[in-house]
């Protein structure tokens, strides 16, 4: 039997556990899995494009577990009522090749973006930041914010999304959060004194969300909407300007921010600054920018959190995924003895 996680159990686990207390716990876990890094398979995600969107697989295994999620991103369907990334995820024993956890990743999915971005942030935004610009308020936003506050202690935040409708959804959702939050009238505006800039807009094209004349010194950038080939939001005079933090190299220079600059632009690594091998922020002047596009050992570590975190719990089901005959050579017995 599997353990399954469907989309009602796993609301339930966040609100008995606290959408806070999770997203802390599940950055522990994404954490120490950046930190043992070398013990991890790692492959460029498998994406099938479309002129509409793209269909993901994301695969990665150490020694003990293989994980993998699927993954869509279509920007159009928010135009037809339907949600722009959906997804699922499979957890499995390597010694046996026994899946072990079947999970919705739809909402998984924006939380362990959310607590990897205030992961890295901890590592290269300025000490006693308490103010973060948001631009693009989609389905993504109302988590980034939630992270931030729980893991860096934001207090303030200045938004910004060229629909009125999706600032009146996200203040409508963050109205109980303790946070200041201040609508602006622009992505100009919405930068201005803010210690953190997250970006996170949905339309898959290449934008100039941000300018190299928004961005002041000591600024760190959170670029997350650049996630695959042909879709940008910093301009890239801001990216020669400030140092750049990645994930896994390889899939960042084709989908991320980097995809701009050439083949040699440097990077560092951002498990190299977890396990002290690499500088984060070297001076209060200095501008980070996280290109994160989302990579496998996140989703792993998401996975592998749910699993702990639902053991012995009525917050899973038990599915028969796997045919088990009582003699393994007979499995075609299996359909004359049901």
């Amino acid at each position: 039997m599997v353990q399954y996680v469907g989309v009602e159990n796993l609301v339930r686990l966040v609100r008995h556990v606290g959408i806070k207390t999770f997203l802390q716990e599940l950055a522990g876990y994404i954490e120490d899995d950046f930190r043992r890094w070398p013990e991890f398979e790692k492959v460029s995600r498998i994406a099938s494009h479309s002129s509409d969107g793209v269909i993901e697989l994301m695969p990665t295994a150490d020694s003990v577990l293989y994980g993998f999620k699927y993954v869509n991103g279509h920007p159009k369907n928010m135009r037809e009522g339907l949600q722009t990334v959906t997804a699922f995820g499979v957890l499995s024993d390597v010694n046996t090749g026994y899946p072990l956890l079947l999970s919705e990743m739809t909402l998984l999915t924006a939380l362990r973006t959310a607590a990897t971005s205030a992961v890295a942030a901890r590592h290269l935004a300025r000490s006693g930041s308490r103010v973060m610009a948001i631009i693009g308020l989609g389905a993504q936003s109302e988590f980034q914010a939630t992270a931030f506050q729980a893991l860096l202690g934001i207090t303030h935040l200045r938004v910004y999304d060229v629909d009125p409708d999706a600032a009146r959804k996200f203040c409508a959702n963050m109205n109980d959060s303790g946070l200041v939050i201040a609508v602006a009238g622009s992505s100009h505006e919405a930068v201005q004194g803010a210690d953190i800039i997250t970006t996170v807009t949905a339309d898959k094209l290449k934008a100039t969300i941000l300018t190299d004349n928004m961005i002041g010194a000591g600024v760190h950038i959170n670029a997350v909407g650049g996630d695959c080939p042909g879709k940008t939001e910093l301009h890239a005079d801001i990216l020669s300007r400030g140092r750049v933090f990645v994930e896994f190299p390889e899939q960042t220079r084709i989908e991320g921010e980097i995809q701009q600059m050439p083949e040699d632009f440097p990077v560092t690594e951002l498990w190299h600054v977890m396990t002290g091998e690499a500088p984060g922020r070297r001076t209060e002047q200095d501008i980070t920018i996280f290109d994160s596009v989302g990579f496998a050992t996140e989703d792993f570590s998401a996975l592998r959190y749910l699993r702990d975190k639902v053991r012995d719990t009525d917050f899973q089901v038990e599915i028969d995924l796997v045919a088990e005959p009582k003699d393994p050579r007979d499995l075609f017995g299996l359909l004359t003895r049901y």
